[in-house]
């Protein structure tokens, strides 16, 4: 790691470069506990002047689609954990009043145990990765360590089990992220950027009855997300033309007002997202013609923005779907600082990049109608998502750890493992730490869902259910 100190010369400046050892920073690291001890990650009380979660989800949905707000609450409102996944904006507000070493990676900006998962490399392999990059930014790694864990400790009350679990699973995913950490710390530059945790890795850790299960589950995945399955599920034909079927109010086409570009079939953003893309993907993505887009509710936190689903055609029986989503300003921007980069899909697809050891080769992204910014993706690729509710203690710990596997290494990717390392130390006391406050969290949350169903039934709150 370079430490960049500029010397003008005469005619023009010169950077000079001073490097230090791992040792050296991990002692820099270890120095930063003067003014962060180590233990004060423990600590969670509310500001007095802590917002109103209710009115901070309100100002989220400045400019998602009115009659999908409804929907968003309503999933919401299903649990603390679903809510808790809804209410990255209220967690980001206050994460920013917890104390930090100072040390910034490139954060998840939401990163609980639902936005973990497997998916499909471009060379077909399954990985198992951070999957959801909406509110990336450069940020405290704190604030991502203590959100897995906080969800940890929310999950385990979801499915039922006793605190002592809970603490016991939160506990052991900071600790696996210290640990990974440190090997990371110690690891050459290009073995860190070129380490993923691949299928094999995961099966490694399972049961013989959960290997069996798991390629099960990742046969299904690769079957539903081939083509064969996904036209005939999504697409419809009127005349020889086909389109996306509506299925309201999860699927619809949108109005001109939701979506200006209809008229021209959106041919200056599609332009704007294949130059986003690189040379040799280009090429392949030439071979497809546009055929429809239409909404498609998804996920949580992101219901009411403008994702959908857009159908090309390179033959009659040769399509592909992209994933096309709403990209806004990362929660996580009032408290971290503005993103660099002008266009906010941009950012996350960069994001993604940077944090991933391996990213779909159609992302990219563009501009949209009334200032919006978009990023798109394969719709599914073999996706592999946990399903919660089948969950025991043993799994949920095992989990709980890969996932924070999967965060270590892609905050060391961006950031300086051995600071880190240093500053997190060989002990438990970090471990210790966030679990304290992840349990502390957990209540605070539960605290906030009250409120939030208390506003349903007042009718501050609008819900439908699905």
């Amino acid at each position: 790691m370079a430490v960049a100190k500029t010397r003008a010369g005469r005619n023009a400046p010169v950077a000079q470069v001073t490097y230090l050892s791992a040792d050296e920073r991990r002692a820099a690291g270890k120095a930063l506990r003067d003014e962060a001890p180590r233990a004060s990650h423990s600590e969670w009380k509310p500001a007095r002047d802590r917002r109103d979660p209710v009115e901070i989800l309100h100002e989220s949905n400045d400019r998602r689609l009115p009659q999908l707000i409804p929907i968003r609450f309503g999933r919401m409102a299903q649990s603390p954990f679903a809510f808790y996944r809804g209410a990255a904006a209220v967690m980001a507000a206050d994460l920013a009043t917890t104390p930090a070493s100072g040390l910034r990676v490139q954060a998840c900006g939401d990163a609980h145990l639902m936005n973990f998962g497997g998916f499909a490399t471009p060379e077909r392999n399954i990985f198992f990765d951070i999957n959801d990059f909406d509110e990336t930014l450069p940020a405290p790694w704190e604030w991502d360590v203590k959100r897995l864990a906080a969800s940890i400790v929310i999950a385990a009350r979801h499915i039922g089990l006793p605190d002592s679990e809970a603490a016991r699973a939160a506990t052991g995913a900071v600790c696996c992220y210290r640990e990974r950490m440190a090997d990371y710390a110690s690891m050459r530059a290009l073995d860190v950027w070129y380490d993923r945790i691949d299928l094999d890795c995961v099966l490694k850790l399972l049961s013989t009855d959960d290997v069996s299960r798991m390629k099960k589950t990742v046969e299904r995945a690769r079957k539903k997300s081939a083509p064969e399955f996904l036209f005939p599920k999504l697409v419809e034909h009127q005349g020889s033309q086909p389109r996306i079927k509506d299925e309201p109010p999860l699927i619809f086409h949108p109005s001109e007002e939701q979506a200006p570009g209809q008229r021209t079939r959106y041919v200056e953003a599609i332009e704007g997202y294949r130059a986003s893309l690189p040379e040799h993907v280009r090429t392949l993505f030439d071979r497809f013609r546009f055929a429809d887009l239409a909404i498609k509710v998804v996920g949580v936190g992101s219901v009411g923005t403008f994702c959908s689903i857009a159908l090309f055609m390179a033959a009659d029986d040769d399509p592909i779907f992209l994933q096309v989503k709403e990209a806004r300003a990362s929660v996580l921007e009032p408290y971290a600082g503005k993103s660099l980069h002008r266009n906010h899909g941009e950012r996350v697809v960069a994001g993604q990049r940077l944090m991933q050891s391996a990213s779909d080769i159609f992302l990219g992204w563009t501009d949209g109608a009334k200032g919006s910014d978009y990023y798109f993706r394969q719709l599914r690729d073999a996706k592999i998502s946990a399903v919660l509710d089948d969950w025991d203690a043993p799994v949920l710990r095992e989990y709980g750890k890969l996932c924070a596997w999967a965060l270590a290494r892609a905050h060391a990717r961006s950031g300086d493992a051995a600071r880190m390392a240093g500053y997190m130390g060989s002990n438990t006391t970090v471990d210790d730490a966030v679990c304290e406050f992840a349990v502390e969290y957990a209540d605070q949350n539960l605290r906030d869902y009250r409120d939030f169903v208390k506003g349903i039934r007042e009718g501050r709150v609008p819900v439908l259910s699905e």
